[in-house]
């Protein structure tokens, strides 16, 4: 049984998030909604769209080390790039029971901040990515937030990242994550079943959706490890690889 959930973002790491912040901002006229820093890390969000749609790139930086190495050993070992993707749940409790009892295993359970509580999938359960599931009181609506962020400048402090870029041209959109496995029904049972994605049929294959405008493509990928391929942007002019991650035009 799905719980009630949402894709809220995707999240990038690196040693150095500058270019990849440069070029949210000015080639995909991103808009920065927050940031600030925690023990091990430093993580600032990018709306890649507008009020209309579009989702956000979380972007991670090693941090603090001293205290918590955990993302400085990540980039370490695997270099730059997709991290893990976050789904926002209405009730922390409730969802966990669900994946327990869907044969999951969570771990890395955080409840002492009622204003953030969290919870993770192993990607060695998630099919080569890092899930994150989070219970917050931090608001979702997307009109309020712009707002905010239009009259004040982005949420958070210390300000740490580098100065955004002023915009291209007009906003691009990312439109989904795209996952790679060499078996994509053994996905299913995760994002469709827990996470409560629902199915979406365009030209080029299967989207599985959530409310506020996330989305997931699942494509066979037999050469390469499960796991996020691909970002695909609408209105980006040619596929990129910024800090080990690809963006690419959308397909359909």
């Amino acid at each position: 049984m799905g719980v009630d959930a949402d894709l809220d973002h995707v999240a990038l790491a690196a040693a150095d998030t500058a270019p990849a912040m440069r070029f949210l901002t000015g080639t995909l006229a991103g808009t920065v909604r927050s940031g600030g820093q925690a023990f091990g890390f430093r993580p600032v969000q990018v709306l890649v769209g507008d009020i209309t749609g579009g989702m956000k790139v979380e972007l991670l930086e090693p941090w603090d080390t001293e205290h918590n190495d955990f993302l400085a050993r990540f980039v370490a070992r695997t270099g730059s790039g997709p991290h893990h993707m976050t789904f926002k749940v209405k009730n922390l409790d409730i969802a966990l029971d669900a994946a327990r009892a869907a044969g999951f295993t969570p771990v890395g359970i955080e409840r002492s901040d009622p204003r953030w509580q969290e919870a993770f999938l192993h990607p060695s359960e998630a099919h080569g990515t890092v899930v994150q599931l989070a219970q917050t009181t931090e608001g979702t609506d997307r009109a309020t937030w712009l707002a905010y962020v239009a009259a004040n400048g982005a949420e958070g402090s210390p300000r740490w990242w580098v100065d955004p870029e002023p915009p291209a041209g007009p906003a691009a959109y990312l439109r989904r994550v795209v996952l790679g496995a060499p078996e994509p029904a053994a996905l299913l049972p995760l994002y469709r079943g827990l996470l409560g994605g629902v199915e979406v049929a365009h030209a080029d294959g299967t989207d599985l959706a959530w409310p506020g405008g996330g989305r997931v493509r699942i494509e066979l990928r037999p050469d390469v490890p499960p796991g996020v391929d691909r970002l695909e942007v609408e209105g980006l002019a040619a596929p990129t690889n910024v800090v080990g991650t690809w963006f690419t035009p959308t397909k359909g």
